[in-house]
């Protein structure tokens, strides 16, 4: 290929890449694994780009070849679940925790900067942010992969049938009877689009903040006036879970806030939600990378939170991995 047919193709094509990321996201529940197959269809588009004859859209022909690597890729991958995507919760906040899984492929978060790319439009911003909320994404994992693409090209992104048709060289008619068992299922697995509600700006930070401060204090009783009563509570890779004000919060107090500056948040923004990296600290008083909570928040408390005991997390979300707080 002639540089010009190179540099033509980077020209065209690059500006497609963030919208291809969240979409490969969505399907993957992965952000590792969403980066590859980025990277890979980029690369086959690069290296098939000199016989690209125009017949449709660069960007129609990006996402047939993200579609297409994606659905040959789940062949062999299982589903990325949450803990609530397996099994019950727990009795109570008394139960002891089983122990953590490793070997189970969990969803994992992404951060905003992923999503969105450099963009700073907020349309941008709001057309994005419900459809890659961590509820969202774990409800489209009870999809096949087929189902899954379809739904997303359809509803998400807006393709009309004959374009999602062309892609996955089949039918309309085709597209149209996954897109109505997409449908069906995302409705038994919830939520919907209309249901990932927006907080306040105002509303945000006063949760944020009391939230970190009940944390840094060890103040569970601070803690319980932001819960909803239905309040959830997971934290992959442990498969033991928590629902209702009560349970969490015994939980919380038996198990992870007995003594005041033992954590320390930082705030950030992963799948479209505020999210805290959560950092302990050491005996020798610094603070290390523990892992990352992501909140919903509905009503002005919190309806949900995903406790990622990852501490791995908290630098792909640009924040140190350590740090001397001070004074201590």
């Amino acid at each position: 290929m002639a540089d010009a047919g190179i540099d033509d193709f980077a020209q065209v094509a690059e500006r497609y890449r963030p919208e291809l990321r969240a979409y490969c996201y969505r399907m993957l529940g992965s952000v590792d694994e969403c980066e590859d197959l980025v990277q890979d269809t980029y690369l086959r588009a690069w290296q098939a780009y000199g016989g690209f004859e125009g017949r449709s859209s660069v960007r129609l022909w990006l996402y047939k070849i993200a579609t297409n690597t994606y659905l040959n890729v789940l062949q062999t991958r299982k589903r990325r679940p949450l803990p609530s995507g397996l099994g019950a919760p727990a009795d109570s906040g008394a139960v002891a925790l089983a122990p953590a899984q490793s070997d189970i492929p969990w969803l994992q978060p992404a951060p905003d900067s992923l999503l969105y790319g450099a963009t700073d439009d907020p349309a941008v911003v709001v057309s994005v942010r419900s459809s890659v909320r961590l509820a969202f994404v774990a409800a489209l994992q009870h999809l096949s992969p087929l189902q899954r693409a379809v739904l997303l090209l359809r509803d998400v992104l807006g393709w009309q049938a004959g374009e999602v048709a062309e892609m996955l060289e089949t039918s309309t008619p085709a597209v149209n009877s996954a897109l109505q068992r997409a449908r069906a299922r995302l409705a038994e697995a919830g939520p919907t689009l209309d249901e990932l509600g927006e907080p306040t700006e105002p509303e945000l930070r006063d949760v944020l903040d009391r939230y970190m401060a009940a944390f840094e204090h060890a103040d569970v009783d601070a803690l319980a006036e932001l819960l909803r009563a239905d309040v959830e509570l997971e934290m992959p890779p442990i498969p033991t879970w928590f629902t209702g004000r009560d349970a969490v919060c015994a939980f919380l107090a038996r198990v992870v806030l007995h003594t005041a500056d033992q954590w320390r948040l930082a705030p950030t923004q992963a799948n479209g939600a505020p999210a805290l990296a959560m950092y302990r600290r050491a005996p020798d008083g610094s603070f290390h990378a523990h892992g990352l909570d992501v909140l919903s928040l509905a009503g002005g408390r919190i309806s949900r939170i995903v406790a990622f005991n990852d501490a791995a997390l908290v630098a792909k979300f640009g924040l140190p991995e350590a740090f001397v707080a001070p004074g201590s």
